[in-house]
């Protein structure tokens, strides 16, 4: 076997491998073109600048990790490195494992720089957040990149109570960076049966302080917005308008409607849940938005076009509730909630999950929009909010929950 010097190594890289210029990659992008532009640096060379659209794989990963960013061996892939000789070794052995249009970026990210090109500086996890997220960042699905959205996203908590607590503890563990709260109420003794956030030393703290300490203490990377007010028409949309995605989890058929609505009319994206006795339900409904590709589904109002009337529905406080229950709804919503953030998986648009803790069946029906919707339909009649107590048939100048004689935590299916 000839033993090759470095020299020789690197010449029969060259012969082998397609070599392209700063210029040439810039117009190629430029154009449009697909190609998967990897950056084998080390990590402290990337967060000081990287090509845009680049992939960051360290090289002693690029043959464990290529076919995860491009499984398409066909397609043009383009390595680069510092100065271009690790890139061309790398390319060389890319065109080993089979792929076919390997290019190697002559003069590596110093040849991009020194050409006066563009470049960007990442955001990136801290070291500390590095270990904390560990478990996410080795998800090929998620990466680094994910979790850094996660960190710049920001979700919406409806009320702090069964639902809210367990979406927002495990929102806050996955390093969302701002979970903002809704909720006027105080901790009472009997919350602590099934709301997590709130312990006995919170009793008659309002519940959006107990909320934030306890998020605090699980996650001092996330910033909680507090807002100790009842969500309604004068500021809805105002709050709403702040964040990315909403979770419901409000505890009466105003609300529910008013933030459906609020959601629509601002193009966000709805997680809704409700639990009763021993059964809960998810659904996520999300408003269409053609310019992004996103065909939308069904609203609140598709599956419940009237409210019931006042008293028909027995609250939590009169019918009782498994306190696990809320645990594994709020769960799921979080768990929809961060599949929107990154685009991951099918979220429950379209669709009904029901869970019933007695016979542990999970049931998944199908749910059309309403063409005949008087908010998301083909011909809509609902185009403001509007006074959402009177529509539901509620004494004015009470809440719904005074109105129904106590505070229930959602609504059963219907």
């Amino acid at each position: 076997m000839k033993r090759l010097n470095r020299d020789q190594l690197l010449e029969l890289a060259r012969r082998e491998v397609q070599e392209i210029s700063p210029p040439e990659l810039e117009e190629r992008l430029a154009q449009g073109e697909d190609l998967t532009v990897i950056d084998i640096r080390e990590r402290d060379e990337f967060v000081q600048g990287h090509i845009p659209q680049a992939r960051f794989i360290p090289r002693g990963f690029l043959e464990l990790q290529v076919e995860q960013v491009q499984p398409d061996r066909s397609k043009p892939v383009v390595i680069y490195c510092a100065g271009g000789v690790r890139s061309l070794l790398a390319a060389r052995n890319l065109k080993e494992m089979g792929y076919e249009n390997v290019i190697s970026l002559v003069g590596g990210f110093n040849g991009w720089k020194n050409a006066g090109l563009p470049f960007t500086v990442p955001t990136v996890l801290t070291d500390e957040q590095r270990i904390r997220y560990s478990r996410h960042t080795m998800l090929p699905e998620m990466g680094e990149e994910g979790q850094i959205r996660l960190l710049e996203s920001k979700v919406l908590l409806i009320g702090a109570g069964g639902l809210g607590s367990p979406a927002a503890m495990y929102l806050a563990a996955a390093g969302v960076g701002t979970l903002g709260i809704v909720d006027f109420d105080t901790v009472d003794v009997s919350n602590l049966q099934r709301q997590l956030l709130h312990g006995h030393k919170d009793v008659g703290r309002p519940k959006v302080a107990s909320a934030a300490d306890r998020i605090q203490d699980i996650n001092p990377d996330v910033t909680v917005q507090a807002y100790q007010e009842p969500i309604t028409s004068a500021n809805a949309l105002a709050i709403i308008r702040e964040y990315d995605v909403v979770i419901n989890g409000s505890d009466n058929f105003p609300t529910r409607y008013l933030v459906n609505d609020a959601c629509h009319f601002l193009g966000k994206p709805l997680v809704d849940a409700s639990i009763f006795m021993f059964e809960g339900q998810v659904t996520v409904y999300q408003p269409a938005a053609p310019e992004r590709g996103i065909e939308g589904g069904p609203c609140y109002r598709c599956l419940y076009p009237d409210p019931p009337p006042p008293g028909e529905v027995p609250s939590c406080a009169e019918a009782g509730v498994l306190g696990v229950l809320p645990g594994i709804i709020g769960s799921v919503q979080a768990i929809e909630a961060i599949k929107l953030l990154l685009g991951l998986g099918e979220p429950l648009v379209g669709r009904l999950l029901l869970v019933d803790t007695l016979d542990m069946t999970f049931r998944t029906l199908k749910v059309q929009r309403d063409p005949g919707c008087p908010l998301c339909g083909d011909q809509p009649t609902v185009t403001e909010l509007i006074d959402y107590e009177q529509f539901c048939g509620l004494p004015s100048g009470l809440t719904s929950g005074q109105a129904n004689g106590a505070r229930q935590e959602a609504v059963p299916a219907r």
